[in-house]
């Protein structure tokens, strides 16, 4: 007895795939999400609310997470109205250490690294800033910098932005410190301890680099080393 096995017909596997592809259509066709709601363009007219603004205002009293700013004097540096003299936090090691890193990166361009606002940038024609070392600002309340920093004075900008509270801090804190080193006196040594004569083994202390000078000198070397041209020569 001959049996024959069935085979699907072409027709067969056409309506399988249209199946297939349709239940795959149905399946995308499932997603609605934020992106496939009608939106207004920020500041388009909305006919939805009375006063016609897409846009709605923050509701009183919110507050961002993590902006808070409870602590008044942390964020103002005054107390009151007037600038406090003491830091909000216990000045460690740590603290000194990463107040000068942020002073050297933001303030020294102006200030320089002493403080004497000889800077990089006031070389090159900047408005030169006041001494820290002055009587005015060796007298000035700690917070006072602190404010400077955060809203700025005069031609420096505020760097609220670029530095968090807790540096802005810290640098006020390394500020005294480079006050303290340039007024110190052997009075201010404690009993026992030697003053240092010359920096430790392995430590040297560079001069300052003075760019206008070292420029001066390395284009008076350069037109010295070359004799000058005779007539009919070409320079070199």
């Amino acid at each position: 007895m001959l049996r024959f096995r069935h085979r699907p017909s072409s027709l067969g596997k056409l309506t399988a795939y249209a199946l297939l592809v349709s239940a795959l259509l149905l399946l995308a066709g499932c997603r609605e999400d934020m992106q496939n709601q009608p939106y207004y363009r920020p500041l388009r007219e909305n006919d939805f609310y009375a006063d016609k603004r897409s846009a709605r205002p923050i509701i009183a009293g919110t507050v961002a997470r993590g902006h808070l700013d409870a602590d008044t004097y942390f964020y103002t540096g005054k107390v009151g109205n007037n600038d406090g003299d003491y830091l909000p936090f216990p000045v460690t090691a740590e603290v000194m250490a990463r107040g000068q890193q942020r002073y050297n990166i933001y303030c020294a361009p102006c200030h320089s690294l002493v403080g004497d606002g000889n800077g990089m940038i006031v070389q090159r024609g900047y408005r030169h800033p006041p001494s820290y070392h002055i009587d005015r600002l060796r007298k000035a309340p700690i917070g006072y910098f602190f404010d400077v920093m955060t809203n700025g004075l005069g031609a420096m900008p505020d760097y609220a932005g670029q530095v968090s509270a807790q540096d802005r801090w810290a640098i006020a804190a390394y500020i005294r410190a480079l006050q303290l080193s340039q007024h110190a006196t052997e009075a201010d040594v404690p009993a026992g301890q030697q003053i240092a004569s010359a920096p430790p083994a392995g430590v040297t202390i560079m001069p300052a680099y003075d760019t206008q000078g070292a420029t001066t000198a390395v284009k008076a070397a350069s037109q010295a080393e070359a004799p000058p041209a005779k007539g009919g020569e070409q320079k070199k």
